[in-house]
């Protein structure tokens, strides 16, 4: 059953980072009702909280955006509390809204559910063929359990839930936090204390030799919209650029857009993670006619200019 502009939607995560662009595309489609949680309202790891949420807002479908998560720091870190908080959160929106017969469920996965070793492009076929990289294993795990989880209630319930696979995302709004943020934000906020400190060395994590794939955060909140509107199959599906790049050559790339002249230093006692990532997407562009539209240098100087003017400067 698809959505239409009348429905009542819950965007859980919405005034976070990719949520807040989720929102903003929902809007510009004409969705004028849409219900964001916050976590001093609607504790999402609790079940009576996430019933009294449904009380009180009588959704129609749901976007579950919501996790905690960060970069490898963090995940080593909370290994524990990010198993819990995604598993929980998940668990319990979807068995609410398979109570309450809702028209759809979009949760939106994650690309560290992908076993360490998956041959690249990782496609959706290979979601099983191993265990995670350690360090975000129980963030992957929790995430990838909900996939078990939709299929299963589509199978013996009928109901209509739909699971995406976005690839690393960046962009303005990210989060910034050197500790918890991701590998982009990180880079560029180092990249400019130095430079406007003079400073002749940055230190970056790992061995530079590890590979990621990135997706603008605008792109990503298109597809995710369109697959809500488009998209029926019980099958996982990528969300991704389809574009690969080495965290070296992605960091001097960085140091050249922010104007930062100095060294890169490498710390190679800190982990590099999944040694390398990039997304066969050809099912987005199949089934939901998605493709992404930002590259790469385009999007980094977006989030550089967003940062510069928001936060380097206080």
């Amino acid at each position: 059953m698809s959505i239409s502009t009348t429905d009542r939607i819950i965007v859980t995560g919405g005034a976070g980072f990719l949520g807040s662009f989720v929102v903003g595309k929902l809007q510009a489609r004409g969705f004028s009702n849409l219900v964001i949680p916050r976590r001093r309202e609607y504790d999402l790891t609790a079940e009576a909280d996430v019933s009294r949420l449904f009380d009180d807002h009588k959704p129609d479908a749901i976007l579950h955006l919501a996790a905690e998560v960060g970069g490898i720091g963090a995940n080593r870190d909370n290994p524990g509390r990010f198993f819990f908080a995604n598993m929980s959160m998940g668990m319990h929106l979807v068995e609410q809204s398979r109570r309450r017969g809702l028209k759809k469920f979009v949760q939106v996965g994650t690309i560290c559910a992908y076993p360490k070793f998956t041959p690249v492009p990782f496609q959706e076929a290979d979601l099983w063929n191993g265990y995670p990289e350690e360090t975000n294993a129980p963030y992957g795990v929790a995430k990838k359990a909900l996939l078990v989880m939709l299929q299963g209630y589509r199978q013996q319930y009928n109901f209509n839930g739909i699971y995406l696979l976005p690839v690393n995302l960046f962009g303005p709004r990210d989060n910034f936090d050197l500790h918890s943020s991701h590998v982009i934000p990180a880079l560029i906020r180092k990249c400019v204390e130095a430079r406007n400190a003079g400073a002749n060395e940055i230190v970056a994590w790992g061995t530079g030799a590890v590979s990621r794939e990135f997706l603008y955060v605008e792109d990503a909140a298109e597809a995710i919209v369109l697959s809500a509107l488009k998209y029926e199959s019980p099958e996982p599906m990528n969300l991704g650029s389809g574009r690969e790049i080495s965290i070296k050559d992605l960091t001097e790339l960085t140091a050249r857009l922010v104007g930062f002249k100095g060294k890169i230093t490498w710390d190679s006692t800190k982990p590099d993670g999944q040694p390398r990532r990039c997304l066969d997407v050809t099912r987005a562009k199949e089934s939901i006619g998605w493709s992404a539209a930002t590259s790469l240098e385009d999007g980094m100087t977006k989030t550089i200019a967003w940062y510069e003017r928001h936060i380097a400067r206080g």
